[in-house]
C-alpha cells in the first residue's frame, strides 16, 4: 500500500514537473537546452553499457544460447529481465534523443515553424524533463540487481561461516572425547 503510495506521488510530481518545464521551459532557448540532451544522451549510453557489461559478466552462457552457440542449462536465469529492463529503456532513451538531434535542425528550416518557437521551446524542455524522469528511474532500477548480488554473496558468507564455526564446534568436542 505505501508503495503505491509513494509510486503515486513520484508520478504526479513526475507529470507537474513536465507540465511546469513545458510552460516555463518556453523561455529557454534550444541552445541552452541540448547540453542538457547531451548530458542524458551520455547517461544513457553508460548505463547500456553497464548493464550489458553485467550481462555478459553474470549470465555468459544465457547469451551464448540467445545467440545458438551455448549449450542448455537447467538452472532458472529469471533475474536476466532485471538487468534487460534498463538497458531496453536505456536503448529507448537514446532512439529518442538520437531522433531530437535530427529533427530540431531540419524543424527550424521549415517555414512557419519560428513563429511558434515559444511554444516549440517548451515543449522541448518539457521532453528533456520526461527523459531526463524516465532516466532517473533507470538508474534507480539498476541499482536492484546489483543489491541482489550484494545479497546473494553475504548470504554465502554467513553461511560459509556458520558452517566452519560449526566444524570448529564438531572438531573441539571430537578433542574433548579423546
Amino acid at each position: 500500500m505505501i508503495r503505491k503510495a509513494l509510486l503515486f506521488a513520484f508520478g504526479f510530481l513526475g507529470f507537474a514537473l513536465c507540465v511546469a518545464s513545458g510552460y516555463y521551459g518556453q523561455n529557454i532557448p534550444f541552445i541552452q537546452q541540448w547540453p542538457l540532451f547531451e548530458a542524458l544522451r551520455n547517461t544513457a549510453s553508460i548505463i547500456f553499457a553497464v548493464v550489458g557489461a553485467w550481462l555478459a559478466i553474470i549470465y555468459p552462457e544465457r547469451l551464448k544460447l540467445s545467440f545458438g552457440k551455448g549449450v542448455k542449462q537447467d538452472s532458472n536465469n529469471g533475474n536476466v529481465g532485471l538487468l534487460l529492463v534498463p538497458a531496453v529503456h536505456s536503448t529507448i532513451i537514446l532512439v529518442c534523443l538520437l531522433l531530437i538531434g535530427i529533427a530540431a535542425p531540419l524543424l527550424k528550416q521549415i517555414p512557419g515553424i519560428l513563429d511558434n518557437i515559444s511554444f516549440l521551446r517548451g515543449a522541448s524542455f518539457s521532453i528533456l524533463t520526461t527523459l531526463t524522469l524516465w532516466q532517473v528511474a533507470i538508474v534507480v532500477m539498476t541499482i536492484i540487481p546489483a543489491d541482489m548480488v550484494k545479497t546473494s554473496v553475504d548470504n554465502e558468507m554467513s553461511t560459509k561461516e556458520i558452517l566452519s564455526s560449526r566444524d570448529k564446534l564438531i572438531s573441539s568436542k571430537a578433542d574433548f572425547k579423546k
